[in-house]
């Protein structure tokens, strides 16, 4: 089931089970995709830019600490106004990517356009993570870059101070990200970029849609007209004014709450024209038993107490994976979810550690090439280890919720997109949010 490497030991969390249907309002911290990309193009930009409700987190820190590095000038001292003054990209400089997969895609082709060595490095588990595309990639663009063999982590960028840019092909069946690393600095390049994307379907198309209309509202010109090809073309980006929406994926354990206790769960502040996939978040839930309504209230999500199970592709919203899972398990009929195969390269192999954790408590689930087959049975308390996988321990959340004694080995991996997690899910659960 994969190369999995278990964390460091800590005092296991006892994921709370709920006695009662969950009914909260909550305010979650704003979408890590979003806070990235506007960091990026803050950075790239011919004049300052704010970030409202920004996501402070271990990934968007990173992210800030990267960019600060080479040279711009990024203030996140006020966690709701994060402050971004774009300056000349220098090195030598050193990126550590932490095992963000925003940082080690995103960045790269920024220091392309630095002058000087740009080294990258992260967690041992960023060493496995798939960069060869992209390092392909930037060197046919022109940008020097020294990596191991295994096209992957440690790499060292020899910046010039410009990126001809150009055409290029990619196969970015691994991750979106492959894509929108190049699209978020191609504006910048003398050439732009023409991204031709040949391979496997590419996975998270919401994410590349998120990356061309953020890049629109910087100024620049984008045409995605034509499947799996991006044209950006060469000019300035403009400092603005970003309003970071709240993230969805960090919300799905929440709104998974609602299902499994029939209970019903608000997320504030939610904007009625999002660049994220609401839509698809919502087709999900209401085949799985829930309600999903969205008003000036917020987003919210009603259950029943009974969970359906669905057969469901879940390429474009592979993020929800863990969590779904979690509900799938506690469903009244099996699921069977596909086109999630590229999630073996995540912070972990996610479809082997969700069957090997999983079954340990267990549970009847089944890895496929591409995704998972869930047939429901009860499950019992045990240990659950996240292989520092945020995502792991949200599921293991949600789980916890119908079964008790479910020990989470390392919560603190949720510091990755959302420190406060661990407290406002025992608030949630316990009532007192």
């Amino acid at each position: 089931m994969g190369n999995l490497t278990a964390t460091r030991p800590q005092q296991p969390w006892a994921a709370p089970t709920a006695s009662d249907p969950v009914t909260a309002t909550l305010r979650l911290p704003g979408s890590k995709s979003m806070t990235a990309r506007a960091l990026v193009l803050s950075a790239l930009a011919g004049g300052p830019s704010t970030l409202h409700g920004p996501l402070r987190a271990r990934d968007t820190e990173l992210m800030a600490g990267g960019l600060r590095a080479m040279g711009a000038h990024v203030s996140v001292s006020d966690d709701d106004r994060w402050l971004v003054r774009p300056h000349r990209l220098v090195g030598p400089a050193h990126v550590d990517v932490g095992l963000a997969g925003t940082v080690m895609r995103f960045v790269p082709p920024v220091a392309g356009l630095a002058e000087g060595q740009v080294t990258f490095d992260g967690d041992p588990q960023a060493r496995v993570r798939p960069l060869g595309p992209l390092i392909g990639a930037l060197r046919s663009l022109g940008v020097r870059i020294d990596a191991p063999e295994t096209g992957s982590l440690p790499l060292v960028v020899q910046g010039t101070g410009g990126v001809a840019g150009g055409e290029v092909v990619i196969d970015a069946s691994a991750s979106s990200q492959l894509v929108s690393g190049l699209l978020l600095a191609g504006a910048r390049f003398d050439r732009g970029v023409v991204v031709r994307h040949q391979g496997p379907p590419v996975p998270s198309a919401p994410h590349l849609r998120m990356t061309v209309q953020m890049l629109r509202a910087a100024g620049a010109a984008v045409d995605d007209s034509v499947p799996d090809v991006w044209v950006v073309e060469p000019g300035p980006l403009a400092g603005r004014s970003w309003e970071i929406e709240p993230d969805l994926s960090g919300a799905v354990p929440f709104f998974a709450a609602a299902l499994v206790t029939g209970g019903e769960v608000t997320l504030q502040g939610w904007p009625h024209n999002s660049v994220q996939p609401v839509e698809q978040l919502r087709s999900l839930l209401h085949r799985m038993g829930g309600e999903v309504t969205l008003t000036t209230a917020g987003l919210t999500v009603r259950g029943t107490g009974t969970v359906h199970g669905l057969t469901a592709d879940l390429s474009d919203v592979s993020e929800l994976t863990p969590a779904l899972t979690a509900l799938a398990m506690l469903a009244d009929s099996p699921s069977t979810f596909t086109g999630i195969g590229h999630i073996r390269g995540h912070e972990t192999d996610r479809l082997a550690a969700l069957a090997r954790e999983f079954t340990g408590l267990g549970a009847d689930l089944t890895e496929t090439a591409d995704g998972l087959e869930i047939r429901p049975r009860p499950l019992h308390g045990g240990a659950f280890r996240t292989y520092a996988d945020h995502r792991m321990a949200h599921a293991a959340a949600v789980a916890g919720l119908a079964v008790a004694g479910i020990e989470v080995d390392d919560v603190a991996c949720t510091s990755k997109t959302m420190p406060e997690f661990p407290a406002l899910w025992s608030a949630m659960v316990t009532g007192k949010s």
